[in-house]
């Protein structure tokens, strides 16, 4: 499995795919399906439909993909998945709602007249309005729980970073302590080799005062 510095090219893949399905289907919910009525809008919805289908298995195959990847990555994509799948029920529920919301222009307009239409397009304003509040605070409600993701995934990247600095500075001790070794055990040798040097220098002079004996003795004789 190719690789990238922030995870897997799959995943990033599946991101980019996440993304772009995400945005046809804020548009439908957002733009097309308030401003239609008749067929038009119940076809959009479908379209929409399938898209959140479409989401929900971009989701699965992120999951999958996440248990290939190694531990340290898996951690941060995981966190993003968390994101990927909030913004999917949150989608989920504004489609259900907008499907609820009468479209601005409907037969019952057309069949009681001005007063029907000015009536209707004063029900459609308030319930936009309605419609804005609570996307508001789905909003608010939404960005506090991504700030409380962004929030732990920082902690759980701080510890990642602890634990790498402390195996680290493990590994340096060792170091050190190897090189402590070597460094003694150079004195040992160092000592060893003075100490053979003079055992040799002693049994020469030995080795000479011994023959130096044997010839006056042989002389003597």
């Amino acid at each position: 499995m190719a690789s990238s510095a922030g995870g897997s090219d799959l995943f990033a893949n599946y991101e980019q795919d996440f993304s772009t399905v995400s945005e046809g289907l804020r548009n439908k919910i957002d733009q097309q399906i308030p401003s239609q009525s008749g067929e038009q809008r119940k076809a959009t919805v479908r379209a929409a439909e399938r898209e959140v289908d479409e989401i929900d298995e971009i989701l699965g195959q992120m999951e999958m993909e996440i248990l290939n990847i190694p531990t340290p990555a898996r951690t941060r994509l995981q966190a993003k998945l968390r994101l990927f799948k909030s913004e999917a029920e949150k989608a989920k529920r504004d489609l259900r709602r907008a499907t609820t919301v009468t479209p601005k222009t409907t037969e019952r307009d057309e069949l009681l007249g001005d007063y029907g239409s000015s009536q209707s397009d004063l029900d459609a304003s308030t319930m936009d309005q309605r419609q804005r509040l609570l996307s508001g605070t789905e909003r608010l409600g939404e960005s506090s729980r991504r700030l409380e993701d962004s929030h732990r995934l920082a902690l759980e990247t701080e510890g990642i970073g602890i634990n790498i600095l402390s195996t680290l500075k493990g590994q340096r001790e060792t170091m050190l302590r190897a090189r402590d070794t070597l460094s003694e055990a150079d004195s040992y040798i160092d000592k060893a080799s003075k100490t053979l040097k003079g055992m040799a220098r002693r049994y020469v002079k030995f080795k000479a005062t011994t023959s130096q004996c044997s010839c006056r003795y042989a002389i003597f004789l």
